[in-house]
This record gives structure tokens, C-alpha cells and sequence, in this order.
């Protein structure tokens, strides 16, 4: 089924409801029919958080189906393959099966993604005041923080790095233009039905054979460090592990830990985003030329979901954020890429449409540093374009029509959570 725009915000919340009922395939929940038939770990925490007072339950099962998937490391794989359905790349190129850090018994993907997870812990451990869930899962929380500040701090200052443009969550951003452009031309000839037409133009091939290299290298740790050609901070990426780690140090009495050594790996992202990141805006640096990528797109503002960011970071970045870099000169928030910049493009993924989730990630930003006028804009805006085009997978900042999937799960979980606000309000 696709879901219709709605008119009033309670069936606007049914149609999501329905959506993410029509998702749900017993384990997980699949970011939209078809196209993605398997578990995505960044989906599947914006799932948990949008159903953390709908559906708390399910909420929580999103994550147990999740954590099946960690790896002995720590690592929160970014696919869990649940079913036999055909994907690309799918688990005869990941071969975790072969890989003794795996489970033995569920099939993953070698990568990971942003580890928004604590935080999703948090909002659920917020509406239900479930002890026994806070406690069952802190352990998995715990070790894939420890597995980040270890075997991902790759440039040895405190930042994790991500080692594939598929664990930034923005896939095809212009950020790893760069990066990518140093690999060898590769010309595999792999195609995903459907998934090719929606990124146009992108690196495929590269991607594949990133993944196959760290594949190869037996997915080690010392490999990445010293031999594997892409390493990026990040900047939302290691805005979310802070933010998670507040969320951890804040879960941590729950579970009957000590939260200090979690509010101290936020204070060192903290100091480490400042001073490898921050040139007046915050950058990707790549560390394989150690150099600061100069594009500005939305991963810029992750590191705003810290409440404690030096003011003047946050003065800066809210008055780059309205400007008409980004949000002051399109009708929809947020692009994806400031729209000045020469590699935008308001139909390609993550160079320039607007998207839920990071909608409601500077939604929550702008919520802790207490500018409500912008909390206020983002709802009614994020809100505006799924009544008027549905739970489309993102959207054009312009003109707010939808592009890629329709009946995309984390547009349809995190609408509910801004109606619940709304109404809250």
C-alpha cells in the first residue's frame, strides 16, 4: 500500500502507523517494500525512537532484532539480513559467516553506521521506565561505544572515523567526493534493480570494492589503520556517538553502571570535533591527506546535539543554518548540501533533498539549545512536506514534491514522534 497525504494530524499519524505496520516483517522493520527488504541499523533507530509512545514494544523489538547482528568487536553491523530475499551487496559479498567476530547465526554486512542506538535506548527507557530492558541491552550499548573509541579512532585524537561512505548515513554525499577520487577507476558492473536509478551517477563500483578490501583484509582493525585508503571524520557522525554518549552516562545508573567514563568519551568527541573539525563551520577530514573537506552540507550541524558545544560554535552554526546557505533560501529544511556549493543537486540522494531524519536530528539540536522558533519551523515544515507528499524516502528543498521510495519507514516513525510533540505541546 502507499500511504495518501493526510489532512489533520490524527490521520496523518494513522497513515504512519500503517506504514510502519506494513514494514514490519516480525524482527524488523524494512525501510521501505521492495527496494530495501532487509534491516537497517540507522532506520532502525529512527523507527524505535518514533514508536518509543505508539508502540514501545515494537520499538524495542526493532532494537532485539538489531543487536542480533552485533559483532564479538562490538560493532552494530549496518545490514542484519533477516530474510532470503535478494540485495546487493548481500551476504555472499559480506561473508560474515566466515568471520569468527560474527554471529554465528544471522548474516550481516561488515560495516556499521551512526550509532544513534543509545539514544533510541534512552527515548524508550523515557515513555515506558522499563528497568529490565535498560539493563538487558546496556552491555551491547556499552561495548559498541568501546569498539568505536578503539578500533575506529583512526586519526588518534579522539574522533571515530567512518571507513565507507555507507556508514555515514548520507551516502552519496559531495563530502566523499574527494576521498573517492583518489581510489582507482573501478568498473565492476554490478547493478541493484531499482536502487541504480536512485543514485544517478553515484561511485557503486567504488563502494563494492571499498567493501571487498576491508572484506578481505579479514575486516581488521590494523588494516583500517594503516592500509585502507578511505578514513573520514565525520562531523554528524561523531555528533550522534556524543549525543549517544550523553544518553549512555544518563542510562548508565539505570542499569546499575557508573555513567563517568561515558560523560568523559562525550567530553573528549567534544574537544576533538573543535579541534580537528572546526574552521568557523565543522568539516570532514579526511585522514589520508589530513585535510579538512571543504564542502558544507548538512553533516555539518551534527555536532549541534551536544547542549554543552562552546556558544560561539553554536552562534555560528544556527546563523549558517538560516542563512541562504541552507534553510533561508529554500522553501523546504533542510538541504542536504548548502545550495550555493557547485556539487548541489536538488534530485540526487544526499547532494541537496531534504530528508526526515536529519530534519528531526536539528529539530532535537535546536531543542536542547533552546531556540524554539527553530524547533517551531522544523516541525511545521518536516510536517508540511510528508502531509503534502507522503512518507517519501526525501524530498525536494524547493518545491517540497517527494523523490526515491515511497512508504519510507523512518519519514513515517519520526512523523509521529513531531505529532506527538505537536500535540504535547
Amino acid at each position: 500500500m502507499e500511504a495518501r497525504p493526510a489532512v489533520d494530524d490524527a490521520a496523518l499519524g494513522r497513515e504512519a502507523l500503517h506504514v510502519l505496520e506494513a514494514n514490519w516483517m516480525g524482527s524488523a522493520t524494512v525501510p521501505a517494500p521492495g527496494l530495501y527488504p532487509h534491516q537497517w541499523s540507522w532506520d532502525s533507530a529512527f523507527v524505535a525512537i518514533g514508536l518509543a509512545r505508539h508502540l514501545p514494544g515494537r520499538g524495542m523489538a526493532e532494537l532485539d532484532g538489531l543487536f542480533q547482528g552485533q559483532w564479538a568487536t562490538g560493532m552494530i553491523p549496518h545490514i542484519v539480513f533477516h530474510t532470503s530475499e535478494a540485495y546487493f551487496p548481500g551476504p555472499s559479498v559480506w561473508r560474515s559467516s566466515e568471520h569468527a567476530d560474527a554471529p554465528p547465526a544471522i548474516l550481516t554486512s561488515g560495516l556499521t553506521t551512526p550509532p544513534l542506538h543509545a539514544l533510541a535506548v534512552w527515548r524508550l527507557w523515557r515513555h515506558t521506565a522499563d528497568v529490565g530492558y535498560v539493563r538487558r541491552v546496556f552491555p551491547a550499548l556499552a561495548a559498541q561505544h568501546a569498539y568505536l573509541a578503539t578500533a575506529r579512532d583512526l586519526g588518534g585524537g579522539g574522533l571515530a572515523a567512518i571507513v565507507h561512505p555507507w556508514e555515514s548515513g548520507m551516502d552519496d554525499s559531495p563530502a566523499w567526493d574527494e576521498p573517492l577520487a583518489a581510489l582507482p577507476e573501478i568498473r565492476y558492473g554490478y547493478r541493484t534493480p531499482g536502487l541504480d536509478e536512485r543514485h544517478p551517477a553515484s561511485d557503486h563500483d567504488r563502494y563494492v570494492w571499498l567493501a571487498l578490501r576491508y572484506r578481505d583484509a579479514g575486516y581488521r582493525p590494523e588494516y583500517l589503520r594503516d592500509e585502507h585508503p578511505f578514513a573520514v571524520e565525520d562531523p554528524l557522525f561523531n555528533g550522534v556517538w556524543l549525543a549517544s554518549c550523553q544518553a549512555l552516562a544518563a542510562l548508565a545508573p539505570v542499569a546499575g553502571f557508573d555513567p563517568a567514563p561515558h560523560a568523559e568519551q562525550a567530553a573528549v568527541i567534544r574537544a576533538a570535533l573543535m579541534e580537528r573539525l572546526w574552521d568557523g563551520c565543522f568539516h570532514a577530514r579526511d585522514l589520508r591527506t589530513n585535510r579538512l573537506i571543504p564542502v558544507t552540507t548538512v553533516a555539518a550541524f551534527g555536532p549541534l546535539l551536544d547542549p554543552e558545544l562552546p556558544r560561539h560554535a553554536v552562534t555560528a552554526l544556527v546563523e549558517i543554518l538560516e542563512s541562504a546557505r541552507f534553510m533561508g533560501a529554500t522553501g523546504y529544511p533542510v538541504p542536504s548540501c548548502e545550495i550555493r556549493a557547485p556539487q548541489f543537486d536538488r534530485t540526487r540522494y544526499w547532494r541537496g533533498p531534504s530528508w526526515v531524519n536529519t530534519n528531526w536530528l536539528l529539530r532535537r539540536a535546536a531543542a536542547v539549545h533552546d531556540l524554539p522558533h527553530l524547533v517551531q519551523l522544523l516541525t511545521s515544515s518536516t510536517l508540511r512536506l510528508v502531509r503534502q507528499a507522503g512518507f517519501r524516502e526525501c524530498f525536494d528543498p524547493f518545491d517540497g514534491s517527494g523523490r526515491g521510495c515511497r512508504d519510507f519507514s523512518w519519514s513515517a516513525a519520526l512523523t509521529l514522534d513531531l505529532l506527538a510533540d505537536t500535540l504535547a505541546a
